[in-house]
């Protein structure tokens, strides 16, 4: 099932072709209205006449999210406020938020997206959508929002929270589809058992879940807990919101909505762009916004691409599922950590709660990797001695992972915090202890 059949399945060489004309005309609008792109291409010394194939891009500078936030608020809008119907801002937790723009035709480009999501996760005008994302200033819960109503389906605006309540919803409303954080239906799924609710009597068959990074394994958590098929959909505020990209029924990458946000792949070291297929950082340029028009943005996600048509039936370019980010890779005495790969090795452990929380801090002048992890209620109960075992086994499997040591903190179940969105993974005592300027984060 395919929502717009032009677009999404057009031919290598027509793809090509109306990405070069739209990005020509984007380049040249950028330069003419934007004074702070006028700079940055003066000082790259590049026109929009300079870009005669789509390789030709990667002669354009980068915009980095300090761009976006020395330009607070509006400074990076191409149209003037008079046209702008819709504001919506990061949460600025790490200094002044990023402020986007969307103009009538902006909003209409993002409500197509999200509904080539809702239809590449098999749903349609017949479905009933609960949308658990938050509203407001996040882009995650109008975006999905809007979609649903654009293909239209019921859309039922819950927004997060109130967790009972959510799962009531699925039996008096018949709910098909879940939209929210992989982390938050986690949280539902505990709820469901609570509340002793049978997932076979629901109607619900799916979840579009974002906005963090997730692993295969939590994927077959959640369909394991909810009885449902869960579906990874991208985006990102600075280009429009969720929709930038979403899996189809085969799974097997997302699929990207190039006809207006042309992707690439670059060396997060060096900015060089990289072959199809090699894994790097993720950078977007869109090409048909009028508000918020962005330039080959750095996501900070790791992923990789390919052109190769998918057995959908779909030709757009598609994307690995996000790896990691490169901020949120912690380097721990000289080696290289994801948070990714430890829920990886934490999600194959039976014994274990989805639950887990990464603390690094300073022990003298070594770093020390500290990691908590729920156990589930009838392990923790047991002998003592079993669950020295458990610790000694999840050891050795970070250790064979990571390659370096990490000490094992076994809690209660419910221990660790439930958040209605994206989920608190890491917290960097050193950032905490030594000031911003170090580069940690708790995130």
């Amino acid at each position: 099932m395919i929502w717009n059949k032009e677009m999404e399945c057009l031919s290598r060489e027509e793809r090509r072709a109306l990405q070069l004309y739209r990005l020509r005309r984007t380049l040249r609008r950028v330069y003419e209205t934007i004074p702070a792109y006028r700079r940055r291409f003066d000082e790259a010394g590049v026109t929009s006449d300079d870009l005669h194939h789509l390789e030709d891009l990667q002669q354009f500078p980068f915009t980095s999210k300090n761009d976006l936030r020395d330009n607070y608020p509006f400074g990076l809008f191409g149209s003037p406020l008079k046209d702008v119907v819709r504001i919506h801002s990061s949460s600025g937790t790490t200094g002044k938020p990023v402020v986007v723009g969307y103009t009538r035709e902006d909003v209409d480009i993002w409500a197509e997206s999200v509904a080539r999501a809702i239809f590449c996760s098999g749903g349609g005008p017949d479905d009933i959508i609960q949308v658990a994302y938050g509203y407001g200033l996040f882009t995650g819960g109008l975006g999905l929002h809007y979609g649903g109503e654009k293909v239209g389906a019921t859309v039922v605006p819950i927004s997060g929270g109130n967790t009972k309540r959510q799962v009531m919803l699925f039996e008096d409303f018949g709910v098909t589809i879940l939209a929210c954080t992989p982390s938050y239906a986690l949280c539902i799924a505990e709820m469901m058992n609570e509340m002793k609710v049978d997932h076979s009597k629901l109607k619900l068959r799916a979840a579009i879940l974002g906005a963090e990074p997730w692993s295969n394994s939590m994927r077959n958590e959640i369909e394991e807990r909810m009885g449902l098929k869960a579906y990874d959909i991208y985006g990102l505020s600075e280009i429009i919101g969720p929709g930038v990209g979403c899996e189809c029924e085969c799974q097997d990458g997302l699929h990207i909505c190039d006809d207006h946000f042309i992707p690439e792949i670059v060396d997060p070291d060096t900015g060089e762009v990289l072959p199809e297929g090699e894994k790097g950082e993720l950078v977007f340029t869109c090409v048909t916004k009028q508000a918020f028009p962005t330039i080959r943005f750095r996501t900070h996600d790791i992923s990789r691409l390919t052109s190769e048509p998918c057995r959908c039936g779909r030709t757009t370019m598609r994307m690995e599922r996000i790896s990691g980010r490169t901020d949120d890779m912690l380097i721990i005495r000289g080696v290289n950590v994801f948070p990714s790969q430890i829920e990886s090795v934490l999600m194959q452990i039976e014994e274990t709660e989805p639950y887990y929380l990464i603390v690094v801090d300073k022990r003298g002048t070594l770093d020390e990797l500290e990691i908590r992890v729920e156990v589930r209620e009838q392990i923790f109960s047991d002998q003592v001695r079993k669950l020295e075992e458990l610790q000694r086994k999840i050891r050795r499997e970070i250790e064979s992972v990571l390659g370096i040591s990490a000490v094992i903190r076994l809690v209660e179940p419910k221990t660790i915090e439930r958040g209605i969105g994206k989920a608190t993974r890491v917290v960097d005592r050193r950032t905490l202890e030594n000031g911003p300027e170090t580069g940690g984060k708790a995130s």
